[in-house]
């Protein structure tokens, strides 16, 4: 009996050889296929980072808006708050020119026979007053002229001297008085001494 030799070696070969191509291309799928997802990946990341920081250039620019127009009604507040304290100041003139008017003519009511003014000083709803009088009666009677009067009240004297000239005895008196109005609360008397109406 005859009995064939057959090699097996080179088909044994060549099944390595296949199963070593297989392995390489499945590694290099591999490879190919991470690379894609990794890329992928990195591309969708990259998209949502750029797309926040578009978003973010956005919201940069909208508060840089804000904030210009917050400056401008801050300037614009400060202008409304310029323009009504120039309204109060011209309203607090306006309600004051008749109480000037009413000064003067108490002033020239209240004055008896015997007193002289000399000078007349008027600070916020005060009035300090300066003047001569022929006795100390004349400067009490002036002072009960002025507590009567609807427009002027509480006087105080702070000064009185007597000059002996001659014969006639003559007094300087120095008294303080306070402005007011017949219409005025006790708060406008307290606060501005009553000259608003």
């Amino acid at each position: 009996m005859i009995m064939t030799r057959i090699n097996l070696l080179p088909w044994r070969e060549e099944l390595r050889q296949e199963q070593k191509k297989q392995f390489l291309m499945m590694v290099l799928m591999t490879f190919i296929l991470s690379a894609a997802m990794v890329g992928l990946i990195h591309f969708q990341m990259q998209a949502k980072i750029d797309y926040q920081v578009s978003r973010n250039g956005f919201l940069q620019q909208e508060i840089a808006k804000v904030d210009e127009e917050i400056k401008e009604i801050r300037e614009l507040k400060k202008v409304r708050r310029s323009l009504v304290e120039r309204m109060e100041v011209i309203q607090d003139l306006q309600a004051a020119r008749p109480s000037i008017v009413h000064l003067f003519s108490e002033i020239v009511s209240t004055v008896p026979n015997g007193v002289y003014l000399e000078s007349m000083t008027q600070t916020g709803g005060n009035l300090l007053i300066n003047g001569l009088a022929e006795s100390n009666a004349r400067v009490s009677t002036y002072m009960r002229n002025l507590s009567g009067s609807e427009w002027l009240k509480d006087p105080n004297l702070t000064v009185i001297e007597i000059e002996d000239i001659t014969v006639n005895r003559i007094s300087n008196f120095t008294l303080t008085v306070k402005q007011t109005s017949p219409n005025a609360t006790e708060e406008e008397e307290e606060d501005d001494g009553g000259l608003t109406q």
